[in-house]
């Protein structure tokens, strides 16, 4: 019998954006082709094995919202869970949690093989296969032909990887699995712009030789908030991180090392991540400090290895060792291996469509580190949008695209699609200006709905769903209904220093004050508890999700009109209307920019760098004429 390569979608590189993509392309229908060189490091966690944090933790909720897989299994696979910037308003407000890597891993393996219409390919791609400029399918380097309607590269850092250790220089994708050649030659042939970029990781330490009586404990948090809206409880043994600082004497030995690091000796051109710097970009662009914070975070229950955050280094392996030496918790300190830097190819991202389909090759989608990020959550946000669009691009449907004031991974696609890279990017909560909608309380709210309509939603998610919606719902408008008394609630009010009621207001009136809270209500208001006593499931994300709406209604609502505003600009269709070279009104950076990009629409006209307002204006009255 012969084997049957022919698919309606290959994606090719199974780490997060390919498991996403690949998992949610046979979700709609489509058949899948998920090729990868090594099926024992199905979503490596090739850095820090923690998932989330500032703006990518509301990243990973909206790909659950939508129906991936990420939040799932990092909730089943969680060690400890946090939640960040508590100290600032909910817009803020960002999930983290340290992983069991080796159990993350193997709990997506389980998921893709149990996928229905997914099947695994252990493989390399090396050629991308056209007819005219539309991909048809790949070569493998095994002479392998595969064909596809649609073709997805997710290959993270293994395009032409090359490491570095001091002067030492290894060709890998990661430590220990080699690096993609030609393919992405093959892809630049069709005139994809083709780049390079670097990032790093830090050394791993054996824990049998750590003082952790000479460390700060960080226990995690196990209240009710979770990844996934799916996910009730947590599975594994939580465990604390721990906390020291760098000091003097590290530095010193650090600094004696820079004339062999490659990132100073010229032997690394390619730019590296300016938000999540190596130990050594650190002393040089802060000689002033004399300390760094160093954040110490286990890989797991059943192992001894620990990950040293804020250690990322290619300084040589003496240097990197000598220097962690004078730090007292790791005085005796063995590593199983030190950090090292990676340099790998990735393509401009503004030669794609907002659905990060290729303007160049059609039916080539693009996701992940290979378009300039960096980043698990970033690459999963890019993973499942290439894969929903990948499959509407089999039935010929239109594209899924999401919108800036729609979510963080709408941000994230229109910088790429209209700013470009210059340095591998990384989502802040600073990057998105209509934050104040895109919390992490809602992405439910903002995005199941699209799932549903897609198809990648599973009845039961669609019904916890409507559920927390109806829910939720009915508690707000009981708020916004419903009197209090003043001889009902002033006893409290002052016995915690609030304002009495001189006269009757409604519930809300008093959520929406900020030493009150819907918890603390419902304890002094029986026909409040008594709803919420009501509430089937998810209680505690009903109430936190109706507090945040009530307490911060005229900020939502005022946000809400300036994103209504924008959505004009993007009724606004451009493409193909201009000539921008021949538009001398326009500023000449302007010209350049518009003539590269060739932006859909007037919004994202506007939100590319080096676009004024007056550029704006110009082009308003030119459609105008």
């Amino acid at each position: 019998m012969k084997a049957d390569f022919s698919f309606d979608v290959i994606v090719i590189g199974a780490g997060h954006a390919g498991c996403e993509a690949a998992r949610i392309a046979a979700t709609m229908g489509a058949k899948t082709c998920l090729i990868t060189m090594d099926m024992e490091k199905i979503a490596q966690m090739s850095c820090n094995p923690a998932v989330g944090g500032i703006a990518k933790g509301q990243i990973v909720r909206e790909v659950d919202a939508l129906g991936g897989m990420m939040g799932v299994i990092t909730d089943q696979n969680a060690i400890q869970f946090r939640m960040l910037n508590r100290s600032k308003g909910p817009a803020m407000w960002s999930p983290r949690a340290q992983c069991d890597r080796n159990k993350y891993s193997q709990t997506w393996r389980e998921v893709l093989e149990n996928t229905e219409g997914l099947s695994i390919w252990q493989d390399q791609a090396r050629t991308l296969l056209t007819e005219g400029q539309r991909a048809v399918g790949i070569e493998t380097i095994w002479g392998v032909t595969i064909s596809a309607k649609s073709v997805i590269v997710t290959a993270g850092t293994f395009l032409n990887g090359l490491m570095h250790i001091g002067h030492h220089m290894v060709e890998g994708g990661r430590i220990s699995e080699p690096s993609v050649h030609h393919f992405s030659e093959s892809i630049a042939s069709h005139g994809i712009h083709v780049d390079r970029m670097k990032t790093g990781t830090p050394i791993r330490i054996d824990g049998r030789s750590i003082h952790f009586e000479e460390l700060v404990k960080q226990e995690g948090e196990n209240d009710f908030h979770r990844f996934s809206y799916r996910t009730r409880e947590h599975q594994l043994l939580q465990l604390p991180c721990w906390l020291c600082n760098t000091n003097e004497e590290t530095h010193e030995i650090l600094k004696s090392g820079l004339k062999d690091s490659p990132l100073y000796n010229g032997q690394i051109q390619s730019i590296g991540p300016r938000y999540c710097p190596s130990i050594e970009t650190k002393l040089h662009t802060f000689p002033e400090k004399d300390k760094h914070p160093l954040f110490l975070e286990p890989e797991g229950t059943n192992t001894n290895q620990y990950y040293l955050n804020g250690y990322s280094s290619s300084l040589p392996l003496n240097i990197q060792l000598e220097a962690i030496h004078k730090i007292p918790a790791f005085r005796d300190a063995k590593i199983y291996r030190p950090g090292y830097a990676i340099e790998y190819d990735f393509f401009d991202p503004t030669q794609m469509k907002h659905s990060l389909e290729s303007k160049v090759i059609d039916g080539l989608f693009l996701a992940g580190q290979v378009n300039g990020t960096t980043g698990y959550e970033e690459a999963a946000g890019q993973g499942i949008v290439a894969g929903i669009n990948a499959a509407l691009k089999c039935s010929n449907s239109e594209p899924f695209v999401m919108k800036r004031d729609e979510s963080y991974i709408g941000v994230l696609i229109d910088d790429l699609t209209t700013k470009g890279v210059d340095e591998p990017y990384r989502m802040f909560t600073s990057r998105a200006e209509h934050r104040i909608l895109l919390r992490q309380d809602n992405a439910d709210a903002r995005l199941t709905p699209f799932g549903i309509k897609l198809g990648t939603i599973s009845s039961e998610q669609e019904r916890q769903f409507t559920t927390k919606k109806e829910w939720t719902d009915k508690l707000i408008d009981f708020c916004q209904r419903t009197s209090i008394k003043p001889k009902d609630i002033n006893d409290y009010l002052q016995q915690i220093g609030s304002t009495p009621l001189r006269e009757g207001c409604k519930i809300k009136d008093l959520i929406e004050r900020p030493e009150l809270t819907m918890q603390t209500l419902s304890a002094q208001i029986e026909k409040l508890r008594n709803l919420i006593d009501q509430i089937p499931t998810t209680k505690e994300e009903v109430k936190e999700s109706a507090e945040i709406e009530l307490k911060y209604r005229g900020y939502i609502e005022r946000e809400r009109l300036i994103a209504d505003k924008m959505r004009r600009l993007d009724a606004i269709r451009i493409k193909g209307r201009f000539k921008y070279s021949e538009i001398t009104q326009l500023s000449t950076e302007a010209r350049q920019k518009l003539e590269r990009i060739d932006p859909e629409t007037l919004s994202q006209a506007k939100q590319i760098p080096g676009v004024s307002p007056n550029d704006i204006d110009v082009l308003l009255i030119l459609l105008n004429r």
